[in-house]
């Protein structure tokens, strides 16, 4: 199979209507599989509920579900494990960004194109948010009977939740509070958003394969780097999107004068820098041949999130 070449950034002409195809159906699936797993809005505590449901369904275009089903192809994962791991690390993420969102980490107005939680509700209710979506993550993964072997459905776990706490995304947060206004090398902040951004997209591939060792180290390089390729390109839209664009704030790094990697390399390195990532993330997965095409055609989407 010959490896593509690194896209154009910000244009999606490379996209297949195969490969569309695919998206939009596992993106209508998982959007199901979430109502189905949200506790439903008429359930005491109503404002709760509603809240969650909110911030988790609707929006987004699904990227680490979208990982987690592409990763299950490698290895024949049965469907409701796949379901389970995407739709855990979905509501993983729904809970950062609401917690994100908040006036006491980056006090964002605007999230998916519409209010954030605590604009649309309060406050306490985001907090209460963030935290109901994260233990329910750990409920749909430690369902029981979810798995056949039980030491891989532990697995799962393990690396769901050290991807969510102080050596990951949580983490990773942690870091960015504390380097606004701070020159940082471009290692740390690779190291940063390797927690911060990347944690929880490596997670969500290793979740696909349902932590089977085979495909292990391959598709932690492949992760690893589509990581990191997808937050230099958050910090090229952050410059040359639009807020209607983003479905967030735009200029919002810039405006809190937060270290990124445009600040950093400037524009056309960074942009230069993401097609290395990208081609790195391709060579990992050579071993797979046609079976990883989607995690292929996942690469380069993520790397033109322009749409």
């Amino acid at each position: 199979m010959n490896k593509p070449s690194a896209p154009d950034l910000l244009s999606s002409d490379f996209l297949t209507q195969d490969f569309l195809t695919w998206t939009r159906t596992k993106q209508s699936h998982i959007e199901s599989v979430l109502g189905l797993t949200l506790p439903p809005a008429s359930l005491a505590p109503q404002t709760l509920h509603s809240a969650m449901r909110y911030s988790a369904l609707d929006g987004g275009k699904r990227i680490r579900a979208l990982l987690c089903y592409a990763a299950s192809e490698l290895c024949n994962t049965e469907t409701q494990v796949a379901d389970a791991a995407a739709s855990a690390v979905e509501l993983i993420h729904a809970y950062s960004l609401v917690h994100d969102d908040m006036p006491c980490m980056d006090d964002d107005d605007l999230r998916r194109g519409k209010p954030s939680c605590h604009k649309q509700f309060d406050d306490a209710t985001a907090l209460l948010v963030g935290d109901a979506l994260q233990t329910l993550a750990f409920e749909v993964l430690s369902a029981p009977l979810l798995c056949k072997n039980a030491n891989q459905q532990i697995n799962m776990i393990n690396i769901l939740a050290k991807a969510a706490g102080s050596n990951g995304m949580a983490g990773g947060q942690a870091i960015d509070l504390s380097a606004v206004g701070v020159a940082l090398t471009q290692h740390e902040l690779e190291t940063m958003h390797q927690l911060k951004t990347g944690a929880l997209i490596q997670a969500a591939v290793l979740l696909g394969v349902h932590g089977s060792n085979e495909h292990i180290a391959a598709v932690s390089i492949y992760a690893k780097n589509i990581g990191l390729a997808f937050q230099v390109i958050d910090d090229i839209l952050d410059v040359e999107a639009d807020t209607h664009t983003l479905g967030k704030t735009a200029g919002k790094d810039a405006n809190s004068n937060k270290p990124t990697y445009v600040t950093i390399l400037g524009l056309a390195n960074a942009k230069k820098h993401a097609r290395q990532l990208y081609e790195t993330a391709i060579d990992a997965l050579a071993p797979f041949g046609d079976n990883a095409q989607r995690l292929r055609e996942l690469a380069s989407f993520i790397t033109q999130r322009s749409f």
